[in-house]
């Protein structure tokens, strides 16, 4: 665990599992937190050549070659690196089948967690992690990079505060072309059963409609299916009785590229962001007056959630921005769009 050094935070060591495009995105995260010292990485397949790991393509950007200098421990084997004392957090990058076990075993072994979504594969293994974290000394932490992301943060704000009056409405939509690893089976040593856009993708908006209004009181959803049964496109009404209307879009059957978009629709003004504007994604339009570009803070939502968790491990506070509880609701409420989908019904809470 972390040590104070003279009142001070002691840097957290820090160990990333899984060297694909998220392990890349999240190393380079660590890298540029004072807080954070890359101790080791961990991958079956993928290690640095003389202490630099080549970039992966991502569906937002291009993680480039990264720096880790000789000094960064290499491991191929997952229990190997848990012995290791000197790693303090454990951050998991690994395909979903691997997320619950890999988490559960970190913090049984006295490590904290910061964990890729989603958390498990189903909401029973992830009730499962959510329990050992009782047990545990170390913290968890689902990675919902979207709570931390320039021009979104700030929606828990304005609604919570009715900063343009009550929210009337509100859409989510995020498109991306099918990813190189997104098809069943891509992984035959680590399950094979990724879940889809709906479990990889649409996930991210489902937690966000869950932290800016709360759980629904029933979702409807309609969608499109794979051969091998896979939900890649979904369309998932989330129903509030007396609040907003409030729907989200995901899927993995764009024919190229990539966006994310949102649109709050308030008594007083219309706050709408998509990503394909660049700097002048987020726009608010006002009655009576002209659309307005707002600025983003720089980064992006994984280097803030990356800072986030490691400021809390090195002060031992616990993370409350999000949860592993907020990790498994996520995965309840996909697991309702799913029946939904698969029974043309509504499902209740």
């Amino acid at each position: 665990m972390v040590a104070m050094a003279c009142g001070h935070p002691a840097p957290v060591q820090v160990a990333v599992v899984g060297l694909g495009f998220m392990g890349v995105t999240h190393l380079r995260g660590h890298l540029k937190h004072p807080l954070a010292r890359v101790a080791a990485v961990c991958d079956a397949n993928r290690a640095p050549v003389n202490g630099v790991l080549s970039g992966v393509s991502g569906n937002i950007q291009q993680a480039g070659d990264i720096v880790l200098g000789d000094g960064v421990k290499v491991y191929r084997d997952f229990d190997a690196l848990l012995q290791d004392p000197q790693i303090d957090l454990v951050d998991i990058c690994t395909p979903t089948p691997l997320h619950c076990g890999q988490a559960v075993a970190a913090l049984r072994a006295g490590k904290h967690v910061l964990c890729e979504k989603p958390l498990a594969r189903t909401a029973g293994d992830a009730r499962e992690l959510l329990a050992a974290t009782r047990e545990a000394a170390g913290f968890l932490m689902p990675a919902m990079c979207m709570r931390f992301w320039p021009g979104w943060r700030e929606l828990k704000q304005i609604v919570a505060n009715a900063t343009y009056g009550r929210v009337l409405a509100a859409r989510f939509r995020r498109v991306s072309e099918m990813p190189a690893w997104g098809r069943n089976g891509t992984y035959k040593d680590g399950g094979s059963d990724l879940g889809g856009a709906l479990f990889d993708l649409h996930i991210h908006d489902t937690d966000f409609v869950n932290f800016l209004f709360g759980r629904p009181a029933s979702v409807f959803s309609s969608g499109v299916r794979d051969a091998a049964g896979a939900i890649n496109h979904v369309v998932t009404h989330y129903n509030y009785p007396g609040g907003p209307a409030v729907h989200a879009e995901g899927s993995w059957l764009l024919a190229s590229g990539f966006n994310m978009e949102f649109t709050l629709l308030c008594e007083r003004a219309t706050l709408d962001y998509n990503l394909a504007r660049g700097a002048n994604a987020l726009v608010l339009t006002e009655a009576g007056r002209a659309p307005r570009g707002l600025p983003c803070e720089p980064g992006d939502g994984y280097e803030n959630e990356i800072a986030y968790f490691v400021e809390c491990v090195a002060h031992h506070t616990a993370p409350s921005l999000v949860t592993a509880q907020d990790g498994v609701t996520a995965l309840e409420i996909c697991e309702a769009e799913e029946r939904s989908i698969r029974t043309d019904n509504l499902v209740m809470f």
